[in-house]
């Protein structure tokens, strides 16, 4: 048997995570009994914990066992499970048949007049403004083609047939752009078109029990029209066609609506901002507007945007998975320049020129025959899959029953009409009036199918994530994964980094040190002596991955790079740096890119006068344990041992003032000693001792303002916020403090705070009770978040994680829900994550947190509504059928009833914001039950009321308002007319209830909610219409005044009635748990 707190479970799935509502634990030792109750159920295909990475064969089972009425529209948005391999397949086709599949498709795409085939297909000969034409360039990239790239003269010669500079790019204006993209085409691909209104029709059309609606309706149809002629022999089978085909339609608008939001959300998704060089500057841009002829800088964790060759590289290395469907990393280099489309940065850095875009590669040949995959089930959506496949079954066996007693009272001639007349006796009674007769009782139990098999419970999940997605793009978070929606909801713990997301991620450097002198001002190199200064500048210009553009006049600055990149080179530029030119006087021979291991960056270079430099620069406490000496600011070389307390203290002191702690070192190097072989230039490990450290800077990341609220609100919602930084541990307590996460200095010392190195040491056990109290780790490496995302899971917290680094990646996969930066996160650091904080902002998680919680809440409300309507409707037709032998609902009503149930409930109520009162329960277990006692208390006392009231109604309907003196078959419809507004009023005042379960104010807000109100007063008007316009379509008969007040004050007891009912108070231990643990008592040998 799988232990609580266990990681794994045996059938395969991810590890498990075991939550429970604070309020319904009891401390002390918990019972074998209690234990279960968190377990997955092996034997519940429903019951399944995380569908993030779930097996397909998991997956499958829910869906075999699930009563599906309508397969095309219950599984339209889940995961199509013959996706992968289709997918697969294609993407090998394409790498062997790419010159046909694109023939093809220019063909196809010309003949829906989308492209014109003659601005894309190259002529045999270059001609235009360039020297070389589509076809040569789309042949040489996509064969790699060497011979043909040295015959245009490599990568230079290339770029002056595309009209290129491989320093500054291309010109970038408008006439520029539009001549390049009519020769070589637009870096965008045909879209498979979505689904079209009519396929969301005939979709809706498939519910098997509306088909058999349809087919007795026509029966009825031709025998009323047989029997009572054309004029009035169509109304009853004509009304129930035209109530299923209202349905049909309005199903249909429904999930149209939803798709196009999908839609839109998926070309968010699919629009990548990079930076490009044009005009000599780097510029931000859309991956669609990429041309053939741009540089583009490329670094750790980006994508390829297009196809191309190879500039200039260091330690360059690209995962192709997506492309071969390998898992290998390929190292680029002169002799391996060409680079392909889709495919990530897995290390080094590098620059580009793109030689084809769109469908002139084969990423976008695969992206042109394959469409965006919305499917993904939710664990939500899974569990209620159970609970409509549970609903349903007891449904069908009421319609099942309902359908022999009305069939056994008709034929022994125990049914009579509203007149008193018997309806069957036999051998009087003609044939056609038999078969009307039957085909009636049929419909009434197949309607009972319809609203009591509820069809749009599962939807109603995808109905409030695609409206909680399209409201959180608004609070600057992009969903990719709908189960994360939800599971965020369930969040016990957020790790989160620390710059950009805690912090503004808006540097400058406040402190400098250049040997023991404090500079004061830090930028003031009247201070320095100039073989310092140049040194400075020499490793600032060339060890980055930044540029400074200098806009004509010379007056204005232009730096880009990271935030820290880029407070480093604006000091350098106020110290009188001149970045082109300091460039210009040395090469670059080697470059070492930032690691997020080793926390440091260097590269090696020659000067004109032929002496070697390699400079290094990362974390001051690690670059300063690899210097032997330092330059002091007179330019004197000086040893480092005596003063390095000196240095270790400063340090300190600027991380203790919640600074970026920096260190520039370099050495001198034998010329001699450099590879003269490029291949084992490219493997040469740049040297990392014997450094002379030239300054050590201090760098401002201010907090961001609002995230000690944020922390705050975190804090009372009963979610931990955890710091995980790459930071020094001190510089992580002062931002740790200054924003809440840290209550006092009091809380700072271990095990609250505490290093990755000490972390990672630790034994697999020790991790996980360590894991528990960590507020603070720093200097922590990606492994060392994954390390701790691990021991938090096995611990049974529910984590949210944040990241923005390649390395990231797999603590945002191991996450229960990633959350990636979508400023300074790399395109593998969001493609690894289920959300994209679009602001890297932490106050943004926070709002996630509340949206998920919301989805959760809408959920269950929209739950009690539904349930309450089915028990009363089955209930109220089950008693009078079995007693009198007529059903008071009959199908065109219940039709009715069902759409205000299905479609206009869930739009009403699984589209509600979330207040503030969500942030102040504890976050929701995911093993807790759906229908809590709560919600059991106020279905029971809606449905109870309802029941009673319409059936005394039903009885003695006739005494009650007084209709004795009216003819039977009047007082009749006068009767069943009340009990079918009545019913609709309960059901409209009870979505008024259904709003705030445990909260006596229902009305709250109301008003704020356009939507609700609308769908409300939709439901009243067409009610008031087929009340007093549709009486022969609906069977029903005008009401006068006072009945539609007792229409009314029946409904409107309801809300006293809720308000009285939430004073009763309610068991902690879910009613399930009793049911559960006796079931499984049976079950045990």
């Amino acid at each position: 048997m799988t232990s609580r707190g266990s990681s794994s479970s045996a059938n395969g799935l991810l590890p498990v995570t075991i939550t429970s509502n604070r309020d319904d634990m009891d401390s002390g030792n918990q019972s074998m009994e209690d234990d279960d109750d968190l377990l997955v159920d092996p034997n519940d295909p429903f019951d399944i914990a995380n569908t993030k990475n779930a097996p397909h064969e998991t997956l499958k089972r829910w869906r075999q066992a699930a009563l599906v009425l309508n397969a095309s529209r219950r599984f339209r948005y889940t995961l199509d499970l013959r996706k992968d391999e289709e997918t697969d397949q294609r993407r090998r086709m394409i790498r062997s048949h790419a010159q046909v599949i694109r023939a093809a498709l220019l063909f196809r795409l010309a003949g829906e007049q989308q492209i014109v085939i003659g601005s894309t297909v190259a002529p045999p000969t270059p001609s235009g403004d360039y020297a070389i034409g589509l076809e040569q360039l789309a042949s040489m990239t996509r064969d790699h083609n060497m011979s043909a790239l040295q015959q245009y003269g490599g990568v230079k010669g290339l770029s002056s047939m595309l009209k290129t500079s491989i320093e500054k790019g291309i010109h970038g204006d408008d006439t520029d752009l539009l001549k390049r993209r009519n020769a070589f085409g637009s870096n965008t691909y045909p879209q498979k078109k979505g689904r079209s209104f009519l396929r969301f029709l005939w979709e809706a059309w498939q519910d098997l029990t509306l088909i058999i609606l349809i087919f007795a309706a026509v029966v009825s149809l031709a025998l009323g029209i047989k029997t009572e002629g054309l004029e009035e022999g169509w109304y009853d089978g004509g009304s129930i066609a035209f109530a299923v085909l209202l349905v049909i339609v309005v199903t249909a608008v429904s999930d149209y609506r939803q798709s196009l939001q999908f839609q839109n959300l998926n070309s968010e998704k699919q629009n990548i901002q990079l930076e490009v060089m044009r005009g000599g500057r780097t510029v931000k841009i859309s991956i669609f507007d990429i041309v053939v002829g741009d540089v583009v800088p490329l670094k750790i964790g980006d994508q390829v945007p297009a196809d191309g060759i190879l500039i200039t590289g260091h330690s360059l290395s690209i995962d192709e998975s997506s492309m071969t469907g390998e898992s290998k990393i390929v190292h680029k280099d002169h002799k391996a320049p060409f680079l392909m489309s889709g495919c990530k940065v897995a290390d080094g850095i590098g620059t580009m020129l793109v030689t084809g875009v769109g469908i002139n590669t084969e990423w976008g040949l695969l992206m042109a025959s394959i469409s965006e995959d919305n499917g993904e089930e939710t664990p939500l959506q899974v569990r209620l899959n159970g609970v409509a496949t549970f609903i349903g079954m007891v449904g069908l066996s009421v319609a099942i029953s309902v359908l022999a007693i009305l069939l056994g009272r008709y034929f022994t001639g125990h049914t009579k009409n509203s007149d008193g007349t018997i309806q069957f006796v036999s051998g009087k009674t003609s044939i056609s009036n038999s078969i009307d007769g039957v085909i009636k009782i049929f419909t009434i139990a197949v309607t009972i199918v319809v609203v009591a098999v509820p069809e749009g419970l599962p939807l109603a999940v995808t109905l409030t994530l695609a409206y909680s997605m399209r409201k959180m793009m608004a609070d600057k978070a992009l969903v990719r994964r709908l189960s994360a929606c939800e599971t965020m909801g369930s969040a016990t713990t957020i790790c989160s980094d620390k710059t950009g997301t805690l912090t503004l991620n808006q540097m400058t450097v406040v402190e400098t040190y250049v040997g023991r002198s404090k500079m004061n001002p830090p930028d003031d190199s009247s201070q320095l002596q100039p073989s310092v200064l140049s040194l400075l500048n020499e490793g600032v210009a060339q060890n980055t991955t930044g540029y400074v553009f200098l806009h004509k006049g010379g007056e204005e600055v232009e730096v880009s790079g990271s935030p820290t990149e880029k407070a480093i080179l604006s000091w350098a530029v106020k110290l009188g740096m001149n970045f082109d030119l300091t460039r210009s006087e040395s090469t670059v021979l080697h470059v070492f890119p930032f690691n997020s291991e080793k926390k440091r960056g260097g590269l090696a270079l020659k000067r004109k006068d032929s002496k070697v430099h390699i400079h290094w620069k990362g974390a001051a406490e690690i670059v300063l344990g690899s210097c032997t000496q330092y330059l002091d600011s007179n330019g004197s070389l000086q040893s480092i041992e005596e003063d390095k307390e000196f240095f270790r203290t400063s340090i300190d002191n600027m991380a203790a003032s919640s600074l970026r702690c920096v260190a520039i070192a370099y050495r001198p190097y034998d010329l001699d000693k450099v590879p003269s072989d490029e291949e084992q230039l490219s493997q040469w490990a740049l040297p990392e001792d014997n450094l002379v450290l030239l300054a050590i800077v201090g760098i401002k990341d201010p907090c961001r303002p609002g995230v000690k609220d944020a922390v705050r609100v975190c804090r009372e919602a009963g979610v931990k916020v955890r710091m995980v930084t790459g930071d020094n541990v001190q510089t992580a307590k002062a931002i740790a403090l200054e924003c809440g996460i840290l209550a006092s200095n009091q809380d700072a010392s271990e095990p609250n705070i505490i290093e990755g190195k000490t972390f990672r040491a630790l034994s697999e056990k020790e991790r996980e009770q360590v894991a528990k109290s960590i507020t603070v780790m720093g200097r922590s490496s990606p492994n060392d978040k994954l390390l701790l995302v691990q021991a938090l899971r096995k611990g049974g917290d529910v984590v949210a994680v944040t990241g923005d680094g390649t390395n990231d990646a797999p603590a945002l996969h191991e996450a229960d829900i990633g959350l990636s930066m979508g400023i300074q996160g790399t395109e593998v650091a969001k493609e690894s994550s289920d959300i994209i904080i679009l602001d890297d902002n932490f106050a943004s998680v926070v709002k996630v947190v509340r949206w998920g919680r919301s989805v959760y809440a809408n959920i269950q409300k929209f739950i009690q509504f539904q349930l309450t309507v089915n028990v009363a409707a089955l209930v109220i037709n089950v008693v009078a059928a079995v007693s009198s032998g007529d059903v008071p609902l009959n199908a065109v009503q219940l039709l009715w009833v069902n759409l205000i149930m299905d479609t206009l409930g869930a739009l009403a109520l699984a589209t509600e914001p979330p207040t503030d009162r969500l942030m102040h329960r504890s976050p929701v277990g995911r093993r807790e039950p759906l229908i809590t006692n709560i919600m059991w208390r106020n279905l029971f006392i809606q449905a109870i009321y309802q029941v009673s009231v319409l059936l005394v109604l039903n009885f003695s309907g006739k005494n009650i308002l007084q209709l004795n003196n009216d003819s039977k078959a009047h007082a009749f419809d006068v009767k069943n007319t009340l009990v079918f507004n009545a019913f609709v009023f309960c059901q409209i005042f009870n979505e008024f209830n259904a709003r705030k379960p445990d909260e006596m104010n229902v009305f709250k807000g109301v008003t704020r909610n356009h939507l609700f109100m609308g769908i409300v007063g939709i439901t009243l008007v067409l009610q008031i219409i087929i009340i007093e316009f549709l009486g022969k379509f609906a069977s029903t008969v005008r009401l006068d005044w006072k009945l539609w007040l007792v229409s009314i004050g029946i409904g409107i007891v309801s809300w006293p009635l809720a308000m009285v009912g939430k004073l009763i108070p309610v068991p902690k231990t879910p009613i399930s748990k009793y049911f559960t643990r006796a079931f499984r008592r049976c079950r045990r040998p």
